[in-house]
């Protein structure tokens, strides 16, 4: 079967089911796959991460995984310039990119749906807010200069705004604002894949409890000495609550259960995010093998 239009591209929330049916798809249409993962780009970070299993990238070749130091700051901007140059190479060896992921500012940074900067994070926007003005005023001139020379230097909320997206993504606002304005050059049938929310949970849940059993808490113990707070790769769900058991700061009971909740917060925030896509063809999961997904999807993308 020959896919005449827009590339494939595979997204939903954390467990649902993505990678195996994106490598089932490539199997089926000669592809290969572009990851648009925004933790699955680190090296080392590989049981919290839920990376495509090696067996499954022997199957198919993938791209944009384990090729990035966890130390080092990438943003959307570079991901999308990447992107661009794999699925460019990807289409000159005569295969079918596939794009697969649930990074909401990476999917968006393909579909067209790019916005100047992240939605609000509650979190970082409380401790920014609870800074005062001068302080802020002092890291957004440091950070961004131009957004500093444009927000007047008593107007915390902009201040705070700007700080909270350059945290976020590792990229300056007037940056967003600037080269957001630039559409991506190619299209994409969005197949969305969902799945009963119970069943999801507990998949969650589930992926949870495997991820320690392989050894999670030994992979943030040798992380733990070369990440700091500022760094994304620190703010990953599952390493970030282990190293603040490390740090003494909750114990291992309340890390497992920290872990369990964001996983699950994180879910649902992807699909509400996902619910404002546009022509997405939503695909259920629920109690399908991945030969009867597989079957709808195709029939999605004729």
């Amino acid at each position: 079967m020959k896919i005449e239009r827009d590339f494939p591209l595979i997204l939903g929330p954390t467990a649902v089911g993505k990678s195996i049916v994106a490598v089932a798809l490539a199997q089926r249409l000669d592809g290969e796959i572009l990851s648009a993962d925004a933790r699955a780009i680190y090296k080392d970070l590989n049981i919290g991460t839920a990376k495509p299993s090696l067996e499954l990238r022997q199957r198919v070749l993938h791209h944009l995984i384990d090729f990035k130091d966890p130390t080092e700051r990438y943003d959307v901007m570079e991901f999308r310039r990447d992107a661009l140059r794999a699925l460019e190479e990807i289409r000159a060896r005569g295969k079918l990119p596939i794009v697969v992921g649930g990074s909401t500012l990476y999917i968006s940074a393909l579909t067209g749906t790019f916005f100047a900067g992240p939605r609000a994070n509650s979190s970082v926007r409380r401790r920014l807010e609870a800074e005062p003005i001068a302080k802020v005023r002092e890291r957004l001139e440091k950070t961004d200069p131009e957004a500093a020379r444009r927000i007047h230097p008593n107007d915390k909320m902009r201040t705070v705004r700007a700080l909270e997206v350059y945290e976020l993504t590792g990229l300056p606002i007037s940056r967003w604002q600037k080269e957001s304005k630039v559409p991506f050059p190619y299209k994409f049938t969005k197949i969305g894949l969902t799945l009963d929310r119970k069943i999801l949970y507990e998949r969650i849940h589930t992926r949870v409890d495997e991820m320690i059993a392989q050894g999670l808490l030994a992979e943030a113990k040798a992380l733990r000495a070369k990440l700091t707070p500022e760094m994304s790769a620190y703010r990953t769900i599952g390493y970030e609550e282990f190293f603040e058991y490390l740090d003494g700061k909750f114990s291992y009971d309340e890390a497992v259960r920290l872990i369990k909740k964001r996983s699950r917060e994180y879910a649902k925030r992807q699909l509400i995010y996902f619910k404002r896509e546009l022509d997405v063809h939503w695909v259920d999961v629920t109690g399908r093998t991945t030969e009867q997904v597989l079957d709808e999807v195709l029939r999605r993308l004729q």
